[in-house]
């Protein structure tokens, strides 16, 4: 396939994947295996980092009222009862924290896992499972809505959550850091909605803390691979003016797509809840394991 369509159809994949609880990891492999092409390679693994930055340029610019808001409000929220450390703000950066130092020790083996067709498979497959089940379990409480006072969901606004709900959050996270195929959406939503969270709550706050756990992710990523380091590193010496346009082809394309994903996904699970999710998540399981296995 030509470089540069391949190019649109990776930005595509990584659009619609990324923050869809369905694991943009898992369908970068998929496509790695089905195109034929090594996403381990020095270029193609940058290829994936930058197609992601891409990726998460949309949220700030997407929720970019909702964050003007936050900082406005900043650290006492908007009716005086928060503080630093409770703001939905702080509560980002709390959950981040929570996250990002057990990953960062458990790189290498995160590094091992990213390649094991039959870990995406599984995690798939039984994250599929657990998001059906807990989406199933508030399904009631969801449609009866805030004003029901016993139901299972006593948070229905990020600017509502606990700081114990975000810590939960947040380490529920580090399961997509270590299995890939969980999903980062999937896990941090789901967990959510455990703790006592709304559908549209735990989206947004998955949301949200995507940003500073991807940012800093990719971008640690990146650093490593343009600098000579990591494995099959890439120099920006390297790249030629063909594979830079397939760069910016890439990224432009990823960010169109996943702009156009998550304001088609809030609306959508406002008012239609996870289950498809869960059932995609369910049949790309079987069919990675099943692939996974002829491979072995």
């Amino acid at each position: 396939m030509n470089d540069y369509l391949l190019s649109v159809v990776l930005g595509i994949i990584e659009g619609l994947t990324e923050f869809l609880p369905v694991s943009s990891t898992a369908h970068l492999r998929i496509a790695e295996s089905l195109f034929h092409i090594s996403l381990g390679d020095g270029y193609w693994k940058m290829y994936t980092i930058v197609i992601q930055l891409g990726a998460i340029l949309c949220l700030p610019i997407y929720f970019r009222a909702r964050i003007a808001k936050f900082l406005s409000t900043f650290p006492h929220g908007e009716n005086g009862d928060r503080t630093a450390l409770t703001h939905p703000l702080g509560l980002t950066i709390v959950a981040f924290v929570v996250t990002a130092i057990p990953a960062f020790l458990l790189t290498k083996v995160i590094g091992k896992h990213l390649e094991s067709l039959t870990i995406m498979g599984a995690s798939l497959l039984v994250g599929g499972m657990v998001m059906w089940a807990v989406d199933a379990m508030n399904a009631r409480a969801e449609k009866m809505g805030p004003t029901t006072g016993g139901s299972r969901i006593h948070t229905w606004k990020m600017e509502a959550m606990s700081l114990g709900q975000a810590v939960w959050i947040g380490a529920c996270q580090i399961l997509s850091a270590v299995f890939p195929g969980t999903s980062r959406s999937m896990s941090t939503i789901a967990a959510g909605q455990i703790a006592g969270m709304s559908r549209a709550s735990a989206l947004e706050f998955s949301f949200f803390l995507s940003i500073p756990t991807m940012v800093v992710a990719t971008c640690y990523d990146l650093m490593k691979s343009l600098r000579g380091k990591g494995e099959n590193p890439i120099g920006v010496s390297q790249i030629d003016a063909h594979g830079w346009v397939v760069l910016l082809i890439g990224f432009v394309i990823s960010f169109i797509v996943a702009y156009g994903a998550v304001a088609w996904f809030m609306a959508w699970v406002r008012r239609r809840g996870l289950t498809p999710f869960a059932i995609y998540r369910i049949i790309i399981g079987v069919l990675v394991l099943v692939f996974a296995a002829k491979l072995a």
